[in-house]
């Protein structure tokens, strides 16, 4: 195990707030004299079926924690994400059903096993302890924060000054994600810069349990590809881990530059003089530095042949305006066409192109629609296209190969 100053080296990069970081030298010593790891917790909600970059970066340092020799513990947020997490939120989430939650863990474990080691890894759901809570053990775990306490929470205090409801379950949520520590005896939590006050409901209740608190270790909230407001899916500003090679390069390139740094310290294991190297405008270009940071991303994820097919597909369409040599396959059903064509609209919504006829008549409309190895541009949405295996749909950036099945 490395010294407590090369943990705490490579610990601190990346990290908003330790809270209190005292407390974690100190532990970090002790594990380093009695040989035993600590427990790093980390908790995620299975609310939606996608991991994202965003939701990478506390798993990513969890992964250092376990490469570091200690032990990771994630909690499955089965009943947590029945309540949903009230932080930086200003409205209630939608309820969700157990069924659905459990669906979504299934799906969160296989893409999280991307990140960290999951064999090496505690995994527990919070409903295990939980579902046996009587009615009077709830009151016994309300009965420890006061309101006043609660109302500190700046999402409610926001919510309360605009009239808006908060609904009192929400109110259990930070002391539902605390008493998680206290039944795993969390040394560490780690969690988003917005999660600080739930992250310290869990030292108190370890205290109040007789429990040595944990340290509280929070990070930034990874910007979306537009440069501006958090990653999220509803923004549709992510990139999904489990998203294909060419998908992730191709986002990755289209960032905006002031992302660089964000994204290398956040999402890479680069070293910060090859950061400070890559930021350099004397030493590399912002492109050349995206195309660097993009093949990072596809290599930790699909390996570093599927990185350097990848960029040399992005390379060929985009800087050489040529086909790439690896194009996604869009299955066509022969039923479908017409003497053999196909509505320019529905044909780009079957091949996976456009969402809705809408927006595929809004795309055309911005000459972003060309097909065929003349890319010639369609300009008129009611065009009938002539259909047949092989053929080439573009729309911008998005590119599919025709198949008749």
């Amino acid at each position: 195990m490395k010294s407590v100053a090369e943990q705490l080296g490579v610990i601190r990069r990346g990290t908003e707030q330790i809270e209190p970081f005292e407390e974690l030298q100190r532990k970090l010593e002790r594990s380093l004299q009695t040989k035993k790891p600590l427990r790093v917790k980390y908790g995620i909600d299975p609310t939606a079926a996608d991991v994202h970059l965003g939701h990478t970066v506390p798993l990513r340092k969890m992964r250092l924690f376990q490469e570091l020799g200690h032990q990771a513990v994630l909690i499955i947020g089965n009943y947590t994400a029945l309540v949903g997490d009230p932080s930086g939120r200003d409205q209630t989430r939608a309820k969700l059903t157990q069924e659905l939650v459990e669906a979504n863990a299934q799906e969160y474990l296989q893409q999280v096993s991307k990140i960290i080691d999951i064999s090496k890894t505690e995994v527990h759901r919070n409903g295990d302890w939980f579902s046996h809570y009587s009615f009077l053990q709830v009151m016994e775990l309300c009965g420890k924060i006061t309101v006043q306490r609660m109302m500190e929470r700046d999402d409610f205090t926001k919510r309360l000054s605009k009239g808006e409801p908060i609904s009192l379950h929400e109110c259990l949520y930070p002391l539902m994600q605390g008493q998680d520590s206290v039944e795993i005896h969390a040394d560490i939590e780690l969690g988003g810069s917005e999660q600080l006050f739930n992250l310290m409901r869990g030292r108190h209740l370890q205290q109040d349990a007789g429990q040595e608190p944990q340290v509280c270790i929070t990070l930034p909230i990874l910007r979306g590809l537009d440069g501006e407001k958090r990653m999220g899916k509803s923004l549709k500003n992510y990139i999904g881990v489990g998203e294909p090679a060419r998908e992730q390069f191709g986002k990755t390139m289209r960032i905006p530059d002031e992302l660089l740094k964000e994204w290398f310290e956040l999402l890479t294991d680069r070293s910060e003089a090859d950061i400070a190297r890559f930021l350099d405008p004397d030493q590399t270009t912002p492109f050349e530095a995206k195309k660097i940071l993009a093949g990072d991303i596809v290599t930790f994820y699909h390996g570093a042949e599927a990185a350097k097919v990848a960029r040399a597909d992005w390379e060929k369409q985009f800087s050489e305006k040529q086909d790439p040599d690896h194009i996604p396959e869009a299955k066509i059903e022969g039923a479908r066409l017409a003497e053999g064509k196909m509505n320019i609209c529905p044909l780009l919504v079957t091949a996976g192109l456009a969402p809705s006829n809408k927006e595929a008549r809004r795309k055309i409309g911005e000459g972003a629609v060309h097909i065929g190895p003349d890319r010639r541009k369609i300009t008129d949405p009611n065009e009938a296209v002539a259909v047949e295996s092989g053929l080439v749909l573009r729309l911008g950036r998005k590119i599919v190969r025709v198949t008749i099945s």
